[in-house]
Order: C-alpha cells, then sequence, then structure tokens
C-alpha cells in the first residue's frame, strides 16, 4: 500500500488537521500514514451487536457478528489467542428491576469465528453486571456488578432517606470469576461505608477520619439508586491491585486483590493490610471531606487505566494513571495523566503534605488542537501507542483521533452508525447517534493475529463507502524537496491565475483538492505562466510544480 497522506506542504498549511479531508463525512476522515502507529482497530458501537476490526484505512477485516436482539454492555477485549471477550445485554430492558445507562447482563467468550465458547449472566432482582470487565492472567474475570439494597437497609447503613427517591440504592461490587463459573471473590462497597448522618444508625464516624471508606451520603446523581456508577475496571498483575472509576464521586479507586473475600469485607489483611478499604483514591478530595471543590482534578471521568497496554517499561508513561476526564470543561473534554507515586518498598501510593493521596495537581492534561470539538459529557476512552501517539475516542460524537506529542492530528475516524443502523458515507451525525464506548488499537504484530491473513479488506462499515478515499491521499514520496520560489496572484481568484517561478524550462504543474484528489494538470514554459482555472468549483486548493513545491490557492 502506498503512503496515504497529503502534501508536507498542504498539512503545514492547515492549522486543524479535521480541515484537510472533508470529502468523508463518516468513517475514514485524515490518515497520515507515516506518522500513525500501525494497528487494527477494535470498536463495539452501542445500540447494536457486531464488534468491528478495523484497518487505519478504515476498511473491515473481520467482524464479531453477535446475536440479533442483543447490544453492547459496554466493552470487548481480544485475546492474545484470538478469543474475544465481550459483554452485552438484551436490547429490551424496559422490564429489568435493575437498569441505568451501562447496564450489562452477560459476559461471553467468543472465538474468531463468533462461536460462544463461554458464557456467564448476572440479571435479576439482587444484581447486574455493567459496564466493564478485566481479564486476569490466570483466565479468571473481574466483573463491575449493582448490587440491591433495600430502603430498610440503606437506611439502617445510615443513608439519608431523602436520598432514597426509589425505594432502592445499589451499591456497587466487584466478583471475580473463573472459567467453572465460580466466584472467586469479590468486593463490596456495602462493606466500607461511613456516614455522620445518623449516629443511630451503622457505620456512624467522622468521614475525614476514615477516608479508605465511602460517605453512603456523598450524592452526585439526584438520590437514582444507581450511586456510584463505576464505568471502568483495570487491574495490575504485579501488584495484584484494582482499579475502578467511580464518576459519580469523581474518583478513580484502587482495591488491594491479594485478600481473601472475607479480608476484603474487612478493614485488615492482604498485602497492603487494608483489607477491602480504598487503599488509593484520587480526583476530588471532597468526596471524602477532607478538601474543597476548587481543588478537583477529575470530572465525571471515564477509563480509568494503568498506562500499560501493548507497550514496554521505558515508555515515559509506562505505570502512571490515566483517564478521559469526561467534563472537565464547560465545553469540551480531555485526557488526564497522573503519577500516583507508588512506593513499591512501603507497597502504599504517596501522600500530600495535608494527608490527600498524591499528586496534588495533574502530571499534564491533553485536549483536541481545537477543544471545543471534543466533548463528551459521558462514554470515552484513551490509550497511549507504543510510538508515543495517543487514541482519543469522544463516545458521544462516534469520533476518534490520534495525535502526535506535538498535537497534530494524524488519524481520525467517525463511527458510521445512526442509531444502530449503517450510516451512508456523506450523512451527517449529530450528537448520540453513533455511541461509541471506546475504541483500542491492537498492534499489527499482536499475536491474536498470528497465521490470520488480515490484509485483505472485507468492505466498509459504511453505505455507499469511498473505496479508494485512503488511496487518492497523495504520496509524499513523490514530493521533490527543490524550491521554485512559487508565488501565486491574485488569491483569492475568480477565473485566471498568474504563476511565477524560477524554472525557466519547462515545468509540470498539478492541482489538488483539499483530499488530495487531482483536479487539473498542465504544462508551462519560461517563469510565468497564466492558468484558466474558472471551472473549478470554489473552495480551496494546491498547486504543485514538478512533483515538489506547492501553494495554496482560493476560488472565489
Amino acid at each position: 500500500m502506498n503512503t496515504r497522506i497529503l502534501l508536507v506542504n498542504l498539512f503545514l498549511l492547515l492549522s486543524v488537521a479535521g480541515l484537510w479531508a472533508q470529502e468523508n463525512t463518516v468513517g475514514l476522515i485524515s490518515y497520515d500514514e507515516d506518522r500513525a502507529f500501525d494497528g487494527y482497530n477494535l470498536i463495539y458501537p452501542h445500540r447494536q451487536p457486531s464488534i468491528f476490526l478495523l484497518n487505519n484505512c478504515g476498511e473491515l477485516v473481520h467482524t464479531w457478528p453477535g446475536e440479533a436482539g442483543f447490544v453492547p454492555g459496554n466493552t470487548a477485549y481480544l485475546l492474545p489467542n484470538g478469543n474475544l471477550v465481550k459483554t452485552l445485554r438484551p436490547a429490551n430492558a424496559a422490564n429489568d428491576p435493575i437498569f441505568a445507562g451501562g447496564g450489562g447482563a452477560t459476559v461471553q467468550i467468543v472465538d474468531w469465528d463468533d462461536n460462544v465458547l463461554w458464557e456467564y449472566t448476572q440479571n435479576d432482582a439482587t444484581a447486574r453486571l455493567h459496564h466493564d470487565i478485566a481479564v486476569k492472567e490466570n483466565g479468571n474475570i473481574l466483573m463491575v456488578v449493582w448490587e440491591f439494597m433495600s430502603e430498610a437497609d440503606a437506611i439502617q447503613a445510615g443513608r439519608n432517606p431523602d436520598l432514597i427517591t426509589q425505594g432502592a440504592v445499589w451499591p456497587d461490587k466487584i466478583i471475580e470469576v473463573n472459567m467453572e463459573k465460580e466466584i472467586v471473590w469479590q468486593w463490596r462497597a456495602a462493606d466500607h461505608l461511613v456516614q455522620d448522618f445518623d449516629s443511630t444508625k451503622d457505620n456512624f464516624g467522622v468521614i475525614a477520619d476514615e477516608p479508605g471508606k465511602i460517605d453512603f451520603n456523598y450524592d452526585t446523581n439526584m438520590a437514582h439508586p444507581d450511586w456510584m456508577h463505576v464505568n471502568s475496571i483495570d487491574y495490575n498483575e504485579e501488584r495484584a491491585q484494582i482499579m475502578i472509576s467511580v464518576p459519580q464521586f469523581d474518583e478513580v479507586w484502587i482495591i488491594d486483590n491479594t485478600t481473601t473475600t472475607e479480608e476484603a469485607a474487612g478493614t485488615f489483611g492482604g498485602r497492603a493490610n487494608v483489607g477491602g478499604e480504598i487503599m488509593y483514591r484520587w480526583g476530588n478530595d471532597f468526596a471524602y471531606d477532607n478538601d474543597d471543590l476548587e481543588n478537583q482534578n477529575l470530572f465525571f471521568q471515564h477509563d480509568a487505566q494503568w498506562v500499560d497496554d501493548f507497550l514496554i517499561p521505558s515508555h515515559p508513561d509506562f505505570g502512571n494513571l490515566l483517564v478521559f476526564n469526561n467534563r472537565i470543561g464547560a465545553d469540551f473534554s480531555a485526557v488526564t495523566f497522573f503519577d500516583p507515586e507508588w512506593d513499591m518498598y512501603k507497597w502504599r501510593y504517596g501522600k500530600n503534605t495535608n494527608g490527600t493521596w498524591a499528586p496534588e495537581v495533574p502530571e499534564r492534561t491533553l485536549t483536541h488542537p481545537n477543544p471545543q470539538s471534543v466533548f463528551s459529557t459521558g462514554l470515552s476512552g484513551v490509550q497511549p501507542l507504543p510510538n508515543g501517539n495517543i487514541l482519543i475516542s469522544s463516545g458521544r460524537q462516534g469520533y476518534a483521533f490520534e495525535m502526535t506529542p506535538d498535537n497534530e492530528i494524524v488519524w481520525e475516524y467517525v463511527t458510521p452508525i445512526i442509531g444502530g443502523a449503517q450510516a451512508t458515507q456523506g450523512d451527517s451525525l449529530s450528537l448520540n447517534d453513533n455511541l461509541t464506548f471506546r475504541m483500542t488499537r491492537i498492534p499489527s504484530d499482536y499475536a491474536a493475529f498470528d497465521g490470520r491473513d488480515l490484509s485483505d479488506a472485507i468492505g466498509f462499515i459504511e453505505l455507499e463507502p469511498n473505496e479508494d478515499y485512503c488511496d487518492r491521499l497523495v504520496p509524499v514520496a513523490n514530493v521533490s524537496s527543490i524550491q521554485y520560489n512559487l508565488s501565486i496572484s491574485p488569491n483569492p481568484t475568480s477565473g485566471f491565475l498568474t504563476l511565477e517561478y524560477d524554472y525557466p524550462m519547462e515545468a509540470n504543474f498539478e492541482v489538488f483538492n483539499m483530499v488530495g484528489q487531482s483536479m487539473m494538470t498542465f504544462k508551462g514554459m519560461g517563469a510565468r505562466k497564466y492558468v484558466d482555472v474558472s471551472q473549478l468549483n470554489p473552495g480551496i486548493y494546491f498547486l504543485q510544480i514538478n512533483g515538489g513545491e506547492t501553494q495554496k490557492f482560493v476560488v472565489e
């Protein structure tokens, strides 16, 4: 495949990368093959059952069709052996006793051909799987669960009755399930509550004195039973620790997985010797009565993770923590990196001078070059890539982009789905039309692809695709470095151009549109040429001399 990028000069002339490929409205939008990370893109869009694997040209190379009548629940992971672990739920949840955004029901393992190898379901009046899973190296799967707590039990546990509007609360728990479908370990938020509302009820205490516990009356979800809304889970094999994203608290929490289930219900045991208490929490110190909102760093975050997927330890961010920070701005989202100051000798995380967990401020926060173009109040994901770039997916927009360390966009893709159905190339999508929980770029040399030929695309998600769109981007290898001091006037023009250049012999000229499509060619003798461009539609064009130096001009 030829190098598929626009002219180097064209790339430099445009301040926002998304402007240089406007022919496609869905699917692949832009692509700089030389600087994008080589791999395949895994997506599991909402409101439909299929999981898609795409190359960087936006072409389908494999599909797991799923079963009609089911939708994401919400994530999928490709294992090194080529099996896929996915979450799903029935599309119709109207009569389910427990349901909220992100609700799941079933975890499946399917083979490369989508045959179900293993299945586990939890969806009844007592508990429901939701949002995310994490697969451990031993094959066990960590699952996030809503656990039903009755109004009477919640009040006895110290919940303010004014914060119980639907007759129940659903504290989250984590279960670890083995391949025999046994729960071999669990952690329950309900075992680690503290409240200062009613001294006659359970769990009464001074919240600031017990930061490892959860304030049962900290509520930002208008007293909805989905009190915590854990939306991601990640596992650190080396430390045997679990990290969850708790967006209603604007925090990430880390829990010790070296405990027994009995120890996980208490305050002692495990390598960290804190039992199931929170051993690290960060993002909003106000949630444990230790600060004020002026120092809040996370805002309804998603995809909390240790930076390690597909990376080597020498990667500059390896081992740090990262989230998609959904509501960090009133009209934009960002990604936030932070160093929790892990001490492997003391087996604990760092503390600030005021006793809160480190750091005081993030290590760095990144936005799209045009920040307001990425704003997703929910969903979304982020992935640091082995080449130093970062892949960011804005879930409510179904928009993913790859950005270099210099904040240049080198790849963009818009999920071509409208309400669960295939979009047609050229469609204009609105917010929430193409919800995509997250996207994962899997290296092309990943073990799951061994022995599988992915070189022949099998089509596109979108209908009526521009099948040669990727190929029509101008190969940079053909661009000459010779400078001709090319100038164009008048600019803008409505008809004729005068070209002046330092080249007395016959020169070859070519005009390209915004997506690198050749619009006209002509020759010129001497150092000046008059050209009629009145046949071109109004817009931005690029004139190239002898396959090299390029200048922009505008037709009015």
